[in-house]
């Protein structure tokens, strides 16, 4: 029997979300991962958050060790690459031997990559069908090769073309009742001309007297024509955050520092 695809009561809060991105290439800096950026806004769309993200290359070993640390974790994980059937593809098999499972043809795989393929069909072809054994298959709209699920664990694509409508479809009927659940912002100013030295004691008040939310400071030193600022802002439940920047910008007039809203997130 093939594992569900999210095994979370939908009674429980919204699950933190991670990502592993596999790929020598990108380590070794032939391509730019284009992945984390797309996975986050395709979370934030849905009032989700992205919580961890790991870059590991195609060495076998280390994936197996990077994915049985994964399994053993809290999150929901989406995993992007090396799930194709040539010889530098590892992650199924590395899958597999994480969670100490057999590997087997998937039926539903195999009988979307047989009608796919035809008379052309290979047993190379079919190989991107075997998952470790209980696996559930993720629809590839683009062209038909199936992803997998295990253990809240999202296996898809290196190709974004194929990946992100397959995280989509994921977010969208394994996870719908956790959208825009979370009472979450994050909202900030932009202070011109400032020091962090120079807040650190308003930074310190403000954590003190929010607990429950969390500041952030993000300095710019300037240059090229660039002013020399601080984005310094809150997030967390919508209420505490508006409370905590009315309290910071107050400060902020008071001390005589221009700022302005920043961009919204």
């Amino acid at each position: 029997m093939s594992d569900t695809p999210a095994n979370i009561p939908a009674n429980t809060s919204a699950p933190s979300f991670g990502a592993i991105i596999i790929g020598d290439e990108l380590l070794s800096g032939r391509r730019q991962d284009k992945h984390l950026g797309k996975l986050i806004e395709l979370l934030g769309a849905r009032g989700l958050r992205l919580a961890s993200v790991r870059y590991v290359g195609d060495e076998r070993p280390r994936l197996v060790q990077t994915l049985k640390e994964s399994f053993a974790g809290p999150d929901v994980v989406f995993s992007f690459g090396g799930i194709g059937a040539t010889p530098d593809d590892h992650t199924r098999q590395s899958a597999a031997e994480a969670l100490g499972l057999p590997l087997a043809l998937h039926p539903e795989a195999e009988a979307e990559i047989r009608d796919k393929f035809g008379a052309e069909i290979t047993p190379q072809r079919l190989q991107m069908g075997v998952y470790p054994e209980g696996s559930a298959i993720i629809p590839n709209p683009y062209n038909r090769i199936p992803g997998f699920s295990i253990r809240n664990h999202f296996f898809v694509p290196g190709f974004p073309v194929m990946a992100w409508p397959m995280v989509e479809w994921v977010l969208d009927n394994c996870f719908a009742q956790f959208h825009h659940q979370v009472d979450y912002v994050e909202r900030s100013v932009i202070v011109w001309e400032a020091l962090e030295g120079k807040l650190v004691d308003l930074m310190e008040v403000i954590t003190a007297d929010y607990p429950d939310a969390t500041l952030f400071s993000l300095p710019s030193v300037g240059g090229e024509g660039l002013r020399r600022h601080i984005e310094l802002g809150m997030k967390g439940a919508s209420a505490r955050v508006d409370s905590a920047m009315a309290r910071i910008t107050a400060a902020l007039t008071q001390r005589g520092y221009a700022w302005e809203d920043a961009p919204a997130r």
